[in-house]
Formats: structure tokens, sequence, C-alpha cells
């Protein structure tokens, strides 16, 4: 018994669309898992070791989720009201917060115990941070203020108060323990260094309240973002601009690294993140998310992408792993993919790491386990009419109409179209012309469904049609008598800009013949685009 040849579907990239290595390695995030808080998503802090559990601050409480199980992994609410810009240590033991009374708050990750309160600020803190040496805090609050504390002994050891409005951005060194950076409402940017109490270093203007501030690793160059835009700044030379960037069109709220420092996510208002080149601050990607992005959290792998929303959503996604790709197969029955996934699953909770062993490896061969589409069940059953149906379903026409134009193609091969689309009712007839209406002026597939139209205006030219159906054939004509006038609007434009460009070789002829060159002397060749230009205009004339 010879085997079916499934039926071809053509795959092509839209016009306009660039496909680069950026846009194929980000779209291997899996479709999100999300998960509801009570209030916005103040701050996330993703765990520097693995497992990479994340920190959320949320209303009154900080609650740490397991990346894998998406399960709330400990919570800390000894907070009488909101909680604000929890972070890890770099050992993943400690976190520490910030709240609406002017306190930090430092909880033990394994014991959920409250370890240290330190009080000192007079407005709420927004944002906190260990330095390096893991021994010392700075903390960054309403109160115009950045501080410097020491953790054993629970006491201040500096603090800074030039700014002139709140302080919600902040970042430290992950070089020096003494250097450390804050963003304001005034304005502007200051670099600190502890072992100078008379004032800040580095002082910049952003131009507009700043919502984020990033010191790159080699702590050469930082980033402030706020308003619409993204300003770098090089530390070496005092704070001298290097670059501004603005690709979002509504306030830029938070800032992370990516890809081992050689991508930068900004996330906005306007609901989307994009990633960019640190070498040429090109955007090479966007994520989009259904609400506005407040905070960003990224695993050193980019295994994990966390999002914290305006309306209290928290939207996790995961790279896909090959041993996922294989338990995603199509080919494999569905009850195969659930059991395969269910295994990599726990096994990946187990190690939180992802090791896959070749030497275990199974080799399946090509055709066990696929199931056939319905389209290609019915072509190989001859059933033209059915076929068509199959491919006409509102998912397939709308989401994948590459298939639904393959089908056609496919009847139109095999001299079976005419025999589909025959005998037809108002409301399927309707659901062809719609779909013909929709595509027919797209390019990609716009030979086969010219071909389509006219076997469906053969095949019912002649047959008394309802008044429902003759509305839809109207609105099909109407379709195609606006794409024909559309493209006469820019044949008179193409012929019109040829002929200016073909008048521009007059005057050099002319000055020729003035200096009383021969033109036997020197024969003009004309050129491939000359040419081109002169068979055009006469066409069109």
């Amino acid at each position: 018994m010879t085997s079916f040849k499934k039926t071809q579907i053509r795959s092509l990239p839209k016009i306009g669309q660039k496909v680069t290595a950026d846009t194929l390695y980000w779209r291997k995030l899996n479709f999100p898992v999300t998960v509801k808080e009570f209030g916005p998503i103040d701050y996330i802090d993703v765990m520097p070791i693995e497992p990479y559990f994340f920190a959320v601050s949320s209303a009154a409480k900080v609650q740490i989720y397991n990346p894998i199980t998406h399960q709330v992994h400990r919570h800390f609410t000894r907070f009488k009201e909101a909680a604000y810009g929890a972070s890890f240590r770099s050992d993943g033991k400690l976190v520490i917060a910030g709240c609406d009374e002017g306190h930090l708050k430092l909880f033990d990750v394994g014991s959920k115990s409250l370890l240290r309160i330190f009080k000192g600020h007079k407005g709420p803190v927004h944002r906190c941070k260990f330095t390096v040496d893991n021994v010392h805090v700075v903390s960054f609050s309403d109160d115009k203020s950045v501080a410097l504390w020491d953790i054993p002994s629970e006491t201040e050891i500096v603090k800074f108060s030039e700014h002139m409005d709140y302080v919600r951005a902040g970042c430290v060194s992950t070089i020096s323990s003494d250097l450390f950076l804050s963003g304001s409402f005034d304005h502007t940017v200051k670099l600190y260094d502890a072992r100078i109490a008379t004032g800040s270093t580095i002082s910049v203007d952003h131009g507009a309240p700043v919502e984020s501030v990033l010191m790159y690793p080699g702590n050469s160059i930082f980033v402030s973002v706020g308003g619409t835009e993204l300003r770098v700044w090089d530390m070496l030379a005092g704070g001298r601009l290097l670059a501004r960037v603005s690709q979002h069109h509504k306030t830029i709220t938070c800032l992370q690294l990516a890809s081992d420092g050689r991508r930068l996510v900004t996330g906005g208002l306007d609901r989307h993140a994009k990633i960019y080149d640190v070498q040429s601050y090109q955007v090479v990607h966007t994520l989009d998310f259904p609400s506005p992005v407040l905070s960003l959290g990224i695993t050193p792998d980019d295994f994990t992408v966390v999002a914290g929303m305006a309306n209290g959503l928290i939207s996790m996604q995961h790279r896909q792993t090959p041993a996922e790709a294989q338990s995603l197969n199509p080919k494999h029955s569905l009850k195969e993919r659930q059991k395969s996934q269910t295994a990599y699953r726990f096994q990946l909770n187990a190690n939180f790491k992802t090791s896959l062993n070749s030497a275990t490896d199974v080799q399946v061969d090509k055709d066990q386990g696929y199931r056939m589409p319905r389209y290609d069940m019915f072509l190989r059953r001859f059933q033209y009419s059915k076929a068509l149906d199959a491919v006409l379903v509102p998912y397939i026409r709308k989401k994948k109409p590459a298939i639904t134009v393959g089908v056609m193609h496919e009847l139109i091969r095999r001299d079976g179209l005419k025999s589909a689309l025959a005998g037809r009712d108002d409301s399927s007839l309707a659901v062809i012309l719609t779909f013909l209406a929709r595509n027919i002026n797209d390019p990609i597939h716009a030979d086969i469904l010219m071909q389509v139209t006219n076997t469906l205006l053969e095949v019912y030219e002649s047959t008394c049609l309802t008044p429902q159906s003759e509305k839809t054939f109207l609105q099909l004509q109407e379709r195609v008598n606006r794409e024909v006038e559309y493209v006469k609007h820019l044949m008179e434009i193409e012929g019109m800009l040829h002929i200016l460009l073909a008048s521009t070789t007059t005057p050099r002829r002319r000055s020729n013949a003035l200096t009383g060159q021969s033109s036997s002397s020197k024969p003009m060749v004309p050129s491939a685009a000359a040419a081109a230009n002169a068979t055009m205009v006469y066409n069109v004339g």
C-alpha cells in the first residue's frame, strides 16, 4: 500500500517581517502562566543563584515564588502597610524589603524569621539593595535621602540628602561595596561613594522623573529610564551622555539586563517590554503583555522571564528546551505528549536545572504516532467538499489562512475545486466569500485565491442566488474593485517617478553637444537602469 502524500502548506514570511537570531531566540518563550495578586506588583527580584526563586512585592506582603511549580514557596507578612522593593542577598539566604512605615525589614528565607529592622527614614522606602560584600544595605526613600546601613549592628553608617524629591530608584555596584546609584523624581541621577560623605561624586539630569536605574557589571556605564526615554551615561567620563533612546510611547518603569549583559530589557506602561542590543541600542525584539508593566525579572540563563503588572498579574514565561520541544511534537499522540511533559517537569523540579543525557535518547520512527489532519483524511478519500469545509472552520481560516489556501491549491491541482465549491447554501457560501475578501489582497496568496474566485464565479454564474448570497458576492466585488483602483494609482505614481528619473539624463546629453564632443569618439553605453526606465515610460505612456 502506497503512503499518502500530505498536503503541502506554503509558509512564507510576512511582508516587512525581519526574522533575526534574537527573534528566534526570544520566540522560544512558552505561553505565559499568570498568577493574580491583590494589588499592583511593585517590584520583582530574582534570586542570583539556583533555583532562581523570585520575590514579589505587592500590597502588604512579600512572596517567594517557585518558577517551576509557579507556587508560593515562602511569604512574609510582617508589614502594617505596603511592602516595597524586596531584594535577595547574593547567596539567596536573606531578603530585605522596604515599607510605608519608613523601615527596612530583613528576613531569613529559610525560617521566615524577621532578623533586623532598620529605622531612620521619615518616609516610605521603595527600594533597598544589599551591597556586594553582603554586610551592608542601601536604602532609597521618599524622604529624599539615600542611606547605607550596617547589618550586624543594625545602625546607619552614612546618609545623603541631596535630592529634592522622592527617591524611587536605586542600584548598587557589583564590584565595590562603596558605590551606589540613585534616581529621583527631581529628574536627577546621582552616584555616591560611601567613603566620601560630603555628597555625590556624579550627578546627571535625566530630563524626567527617574523610574529605574541600572549599573553595568564593569561599572563604566549606567542607565536611567524615566518618561519615554532611556539614557545611557559614561561613568568614567564624569556622566557624559552616550545615548538617548525612545522606543516606548508611555512611561518606562523598569530595567533589567539579560543574556549575560549583552541585552538590555525595559518595561513600560504601554504594556510592552523592549529588548535592546547594548552595542547599538537598537530594539531586537518586543514582548507584549495584557496590562502596564511595573517590574521585570529575568533569570541569569534567560530561562524564565517574569513580569509584574499594574492589575496585579504576574506573568511567568519559560524558554522551550529541547526536551519540551520533543514532548510538544504534534506527531506524537496527546497521551504521549502529556506523559512526556509531566516527566520533564518532574525532573526539572527535582534538579532545578535541565540535564539531558544523549545516551538515553530514544529514536522514534518518523511516521510512528503521526496523526493525519482531517483535511488530508478527506482528500485521501476524495471527499473534496468536506476537505474544504475542514479548513474553513473559524480557527484555521482566521489564525492559519495558509492552511486553507494550501488545501485550495491542492484541490486546483486535483481538478476538484469545482466539485468542492458546488451545491453550497448561503451560510457556507458566505464563509468562502468572506475568506476570499479578507485575503485576496495578500500577495502571498493572491494568485491562488484569484483562481478560486474565478472558479466560484463560473460555478454560480447561471445559478439563481438568494439575496444574501448576492450581497456577499457584491461585497467581494467591491473589495476587488478597491484593490484594482489602488494598484492603478500606484502604477500612475510609478510612471511619474520614472519619467522624472528619465528626464535627468537630458542635461548631460545637451552638455556633450555644447562642448562639441562626438558621440563616436566616446560611445555612450546606456546602463541597465536607464534601459529599464525607458521601457517603463513607454509602457505607461
